[in-house]
Formats: structure tokens, sequence, C-alpha cells
């Protein structure tokens, strides 16, 4: 665990309507399901931010000792797949195959732990069991076409999750799409009949397939049983998706369905909704293409709480890259140091009082802007401490510690930037996307590919050149490794480089 742990952890729950400690149903074992994409097309940033936050969610929980079972789910039919596998002349595995495969590099890319994975085509007959259930108790009905729905007018407590008032709009009308988003409470397709040249399945239900509702439902409680700790999402899926996953869940069961709801917000880009038509829609791929590292999207994703909006800017990807880079550059000013014997009781106390005050700020309803506060401002004194020679010897491993467990959470100071980037130059040549690569990211790959031992010798000519006082030499070869990328500093204790 981190730290002394002042106050427990304490999550806003959607269904109270308040920040409340979260306290899972088992002791030490924390179950949980988050939404995953519908891979009819590339994540975008927005998507991504959801993502992140749920990341850091399960990071947390973990750092805080729990075992984790967590369960996201692939929606790989939908409304949109179908419609864009029949335009394409593909089947919809064919057409999902690529955008899943994308989507887990991606996921990848900004350091995202890889949760258990569901997939809807898995579940078909899961699925037509459990609509088959629920015809049974009189909740769902069979309509002339052979598609099923749910009876919203069974479930009384409709809405207890968006807080919206449904009393009396109850009319049975029924709703056929996935991604209806209108305040009305209408009887919602559990099965869906097929139509000509569609996907679908032979059941005992007859042929057709899921509704997008049904599949959550189904695939958490396989996973984690029919009650479990948390269900997390964005707050697009709010309503109707969740509040439909709660009735048809509960209309089975007769138990809660789940007991903490996590919903992150969207984000802006440069003060506005993102929308295509703007032009400011962007996938994480593209930021990469226009030569931002990984580590600084993630660390900007993950600058402000979940809860509150995102202004999503360049200038804050700039700012990112900075810190990322402040934080990785302090490290290594501590691996490489040379210190005195002995201990400074400042640094320890630093050291020891930045851990807590971490975990007090991520206890608090994951406040990750406080978190990274507290490990710049023992930074900021770090090196003040470094400049006028109060760092020891056994200050160093306390340091260090602190900022590991900063990035046990955070997943930002790992230098593996270069590498991903060029997969993702890689990809946008083989797509024939080669006018999309920035000269920022060509440069950043190019550095990249200069090995270390041809840096650890330029930085050896270097250092005889200022031994022989020829600076320079000494200078034209700093350029020359500047050019291509590698950051190099001449410190008292002698010359240290890193990629940029």
């Amino acid at each position: 665990m981190l730290g002394k742990i002042t106050m427990p952890l304490r999550l806003y729950n959607s269904m109270s309507s308040q920040v409340d400690e979260f306290r899972p149903l088992s002791d030490n074992e924390v179950r949980m399901y988050a939404c995953g994409p519908t891979v009819y097309d590339y994540g975008h940033i927005g998507n991504f931010r959801t993502f992140v936050a749920v990341d850091i969610l399960r990071r947390v929980l973990v750092q805080s000792g729990y075992k984790v079972r967590h369960v996201m789910n692939i929606t790989d039919v939908d409304d949109k797949i179908i419609r864009n596998a029949a335009r394409d002349g593909v089947t919809v595995q064919q057409y999902t195959a690529k955008y899943e495969k994308t989507f887990l590099e991606d996921a990848a890319m900004i350091n995202i732990e890889e949760p258990i994975l569901v997939r809807a085509t898995e579940h078909i007959q899961e699925m037509s069991e459990f609509v088959r259930r629920l015809v049974e108790k009189g909740i769902a009905y069979r309509a002339e076409d052979g598609s099923y729905y749910f009876r919203i007018a069974k479930f009384p407590q409709y809405g207890k999750l968006s807080k919206k008032d449904f009393s009396g709009m109850l009319d049975g009308a029924r709703v056929d799409v996935d991604d209806y988003d209108k305040d009305s409470a209408r009887d919602f397709a559990l099965w869906k009949a097929p139509k000509p040249g569609e996907a679908s399945w032979e059941t005992p239900i007859g042929r057709g397939r899921p509704g997008w509702h049904l599949e959550c439902s189904v695939m958490s409680m396989e996973e984690l049983g029919e009650s479990f700790d948390l269900h997390a999402g964005g707050e697009d899926l709010l309503f109707p998706h969740h509040e439909n996953e709660i009735a048809q869940s509960e209309s089975l069961t007769g138990k809660p369905f789940a007991h903490f709801w996590f919903h992150a917000r969207f984000l802006l880009v440069e003060g506005e909704k993102m929308s295509k038509s703007l032009g400011n829609y962007f996938t994480l791929r593209d930021l990469v293409l226009k030569g931002h590292k990984p580590s600084s999207i993630r660390y900007l994703l993950a600058s402000v709480p979940y809860r509150n909006q995102l202004n999503f800017t360049f200038d804050g990807l700039k700012q990112a890259a900075v810190s990322v880079e402040r934080l990785r550059n302090f490290r290594l000013r501590l691996s490489s140091g040379n210190f005195p014997a002995g201990a400074n009781p400042d640094m320890q106390r630093l050291a020891s009082e930045t851990t807590d005050r971490m975990r007090e700020a991520l206890n608090d309803d994951l406040n990750t802007a406080q978190a990274q506060a507290a490990i710049f401002e023992m930074v900021r004194q770090a090196n003040a401490a470094f400049d006028t020679g109060a760092i020891r010897k056994d200050d160093v491993a306390p340091l260090l510690a602190a900022l590991a467990k900063f990035d046990e959470i955070f997943a930002v100071l790992d230098d593996d930037d270069v590498p991903k980037m060029k997969r993702v130059l890689d990809w946008a040549r083989a797509e024939g996307r080669e006018k999309d690569i920035s000269a920022a990211l060509r440069e950043a790959v190019q550095a990249g590919e200069l090995s270390d031992s041809a840096i650890e010798s330029k930085i050896a000519e270097m250092k005889a050149a200022r031994a022989s006082r020829d600076f320079k030499t000494s200078d034209r070869i700093r350029a020359e490794l500047t050019d291509a990328g590698i950051l190099v500093e001449i410190t008292k204790d002698g010359i240290r480089w890193r990629r940029k």
C-alpha cells in the first residue's frame, strides 16, 4: 500500500449522487465491469479519456491492496457495425477485427492495463437464454417480427440511476435503435429479428442478434456474478444504456446489479465539443502522427479529475510533455548522481509526506490534479536541495520510491515513447497516410533509431574534447546530438544524456 493512509477511498457514486466511501462486497476483492469500445471505428481522445480514468481507478484499487477482477466488453455487433460491414461487403467479424486490434494497440500505447476482455459475439447463446427467462417471468415479450422487448412498466424503479422522472410516461411504445438518447421511457429491444442481409445467429428463441443493452448485462453477470461491486463507463452511457442494464438485470435476479456506478465526463477540444465538422476530432493516432508522445497524451488525459470536464488543448499537450520530461530528468538525476554518505531528515520527511499527500488526493475521489501537484512540489524542493548539496546517499531511495508510487498510477515515466511512435509511423505508411506523417514524428523516430552505443561513443568524444579544453568540438558534438533528438546535460557530476 501507499504510505500512511489517513482516509478511506471515497468515490462519487452516480446511484447515490454523492461521494461515498467505497467498500467492496468482499473484504479484499473488487469485481469491476467497465463498458468498452464499440469497434466500428478508431477510438478518439474522448473515448480514451474515459478509459484512462477507469485505468487509474483500477491502479488505485490495486495500490490500495485489493485484488481486482476487471472485466471490459468489446461490442462487436450493433447497429453501426452491421450497417458498416454491409456497406463494405464484409462479415461483421472481418469488419470488427481491424478496429478491435487497433483499439487494443492504442490502449497499450498509453499504458492502459488490459482487463479481462469479453466479446458480444462469443456470448450469443447466453444472451438468448437471458431473454427467454425474462419472457418466462412476463417482463419481456415477443413482437410480431420475432424481436423481443423489455416491458419498462414492469420495472417501477426505472430512472433511479439517471434520476429522470418517468411517472406517467411509460406508454409501451417501442424503440429499436441502440443509441437513442431521448428523455423517454420506451420498451427497448432485447433481441432483434434479422433484416435481409443482416448478421444473425440461430438460438432457441429464434434467429436474430442481441440488443446493445442486453450484451453488457449478460457478460458482466457471467464474469462477475449477479451482483458485483462497481460498474464504470463514460457519462454518455448513464442513460439509456446503464439504466436499461439495471432494469433488465434486476428484473431477472431481484438483486442490486452493481453497488457503485462510476462515470467519467467527456472532454472539450480547444473549448469546443469535439466534432468532425469542426475539424477538432482526433484519434490517438492522429495526435501521434502530429509528433506528440503517447506519455504526454496520457498525462494530459489524467491531469483533470475524472468528474471535471477536461479542455484538451495543444498548448496543454505541450505542457504535459514538459511535465513528463521534468519528472524523467529528476529521476535520472537521482539515479546517476554521486551523493555524500548519510541522510537528510528534511528529504526523508519530504518523500514520506509526498507519498501521503498523493494517497490523500487519490482517495479523495481520484483527485489526480492534487496528486500531480504533490509530486511536483517534491521535485521542486528536491532540486533545490540538489543545487545546495543537501541530498545524501540515503535520501535517494525514498525519493525514488515516491516517484515509483506516482508512476504506479500515472504510468508516464518509462522512456518508451519512440518505439510506440515508430509503430504508428509504420502503420500510417501501410495505410497510405504518408501525407499525415509530420516532420516532428519523423525526427522523433529518427532520433530513436540512433543506438545507445553510438550515443555513448559521441559522449566519450565530447568528454575527451572537454578534458583537453577543446570546447568548440564539444559544442559541435552536443549540437549534433541535439539535432538527433538527444538531450545532453553537463553537470558537476559529469555528462548525462537522454532521448527527448
